[in-house]
C-alpha cells in the first residue's frame, strides 16, 4: 500500500526489535532506500504482554516502535510518531497501554490479516518503508542459563519467556524458541533474500536480535540472501541478558548460533576500541570487513545516534556500488 519507489533504489531490509532497531531505522530511512523492517514478536512484558495474553494476537510493542521510526519529519509524521507512542496514565485498566499497540491490535482484529493491518497502519502514518513481523504466531524465547547454582557454576537452568531471560541473573548459554521452527511471515523472508542491503543488529542480542536466526525459514533467506550483510554491535554490555560482554563477545555469540551466516560487515562504535584486536580476528575468520566509526550518541548514553548512523550506512551502500 506504500507508494512505489523507484527501482533504481537500493533494497534494504534491518531486523531486530526495540530502540536498537528504532535506532537503525531511524537511519536508514533518510537514505535513498526502498525499506523493509523485520520485528521479534517474542515480547511478554509490559502493555504488549497484556494485549498478547488477552487476545491471542502478536505482541504489538515492537512493531509499534518499528512504525514510529519510519515517520518522516514533517509535521504530520511528527504528529502520528508522537500518538503511535503514547502510553496512558491514571489508574485504571488503561494505565500503560501504548495507542499504537491498540490500534495495530484493533485493525488485526478488523481485518484478520497481520501484514495487511501493518500496511495500513504505516500508510496512516506515511511511513517510509514497510514493517513486518518476523513470524505469524507470538513466539517464547527459552534460555539455557548458567551461574544461578554458587555450589555449581556450570549447572544449566532453562529460564522462558522475554522479560525473564532479559533479566536473568545468571549467564545466558544459548537460545531457543517455543513452539519450535515457527512459521515466518513470507513477505519478510522474500524482503531478506531480495535485499541488496541488510541489518541485524543493534539490539537487545538474545531477546530482539538472535530469535531472528531461530526461524528456519528466516534464517535459510539471512544465508542465503542476495545483499550485503551487515551487523551492528551494540555500545555496551546489557545488565543481566549480555552482563560483561565485549564487541567481540556478542559477534562471537551471533556466530555461534548461526556459524554458515554471511557476514560482509561488522559495524562498531570507536569507544570499542579495547576490544578491537580480538574483534579484528574474528571479524576476518568470518570472512567479513570490519568498520570502526564513530555512531554513538554524544550525550554519553549507550544508544546509537541516527544521524552517524545513517553516515555510516551510506558509506556503506557507496561501496556496493
Amino acid at each position: 500500500m506504500a507508494d512505489p519507489v523507484p527501482s533504481s533504489r537500493h533494497r534494504a531490509t534491518a531486523l531486530g526489535g526495540g530502540h536498537g532497531l528504532y535506532a537503525s531505522l531511524s537511519a536508514l530511512r533518510t537514505l535513498p532506500l526502498e525499506l523493509t523492517a523485520v520485528v521479534t514478536v517474542a515480547d511478554d512484558g509490559g502493555s504488549s504482554g497484556r494485549l498478547r495474553s488477552e487476545f491471542g494476537v502478536l505482541p504489538p510493542g515492537d512493531l509499534r516502535m518499528a512504525l514510529a521510526a519510519l515517520c518522516g519529519d514533517d509535521e504530520w509524521g511528527e504528529t502520528w510518531a508522537r500518538v503511535l507512542q503514547h502510553r496512558f496514565a491514571g489508574t485504571g485498566e488503561m494505565n500503560g497501554h501504548v495507542t499504537g499497540n491498540l490500534l495495530i491490535v484493533s485493525l488485526w482484529e478488523l481485518l484478520g490479516d497481520h501484514v495487511a493491518a501493518l500496511d495500513w497502519v504505516g500508510r496512516l502514518l506515511g511511513a517510509r518503508g514497510r514493517v513486518l513481523p518476523m513470524a505469524l504466531t507470538p513466539l517464547d524465547i527459552s534460555a539455557q542459563v548458567s551461574g544461578l547454582y554458587a555450589d555449581d557454576c556450570e549447572r544449566l537452568t532453562t529460564v522462558r519467556g522475554q522479560v525473564a531471560v532479559a533479566t536473568s541473573e545468571g549467564r545466558i548459554e544459548s537460545i531457543s524458541l517455543l513452539p519450535p521452527g515457527p512459521r515466518s511471515c513470507p513477505e519478510a523472508v522474500t524482503a531478506v533474500r531480495d535485499s541488496d542491503l541488510v541489518v541485524l543488529g543493534p539490539g537487545s542480542w538474545f531477546t530482539s536480535v538472535l530469535p531472528h536466526l531461530m526461524v528456519p525459514s528466516l534464517h535459510e533467506a539471512l544465508t542465503h540472501t542476495a545483499g550485503h550483510l551487515v551487523v551492528v554491535l551494540n555500545l555496551a554490555s546489557q545488565e543481566g541478558e549480555t552482563e560483561g560482554f565485549g564487541a567481540a563477545d556478542h559477534l562471537a555469540v551471533l556466530l555461534d548460533h548461526a556459524p554458515d551466516l554471511p557476514v560482509g560487515t561488522v559495524l562498531v562504535d570507536r569507544s570499542e576500541s579495547r576490544d578491537v584486536a580480538d574483534l579484528e580476528v574474528l571479524t576476518r575468520k568470518c570472512g567479513a570487513r570490519l568498520v570502526v566509526a564513530d555512531v554513538a550518541r554524544g550525550d554519553g548514553t549507550p544508544r546509537h545516534d541516527p544521524d552517524k548512523l545513517a553516515v555510516a550506512y551510506a558509506e556503506i551502500l557507496a561501496g556496493l556500488g
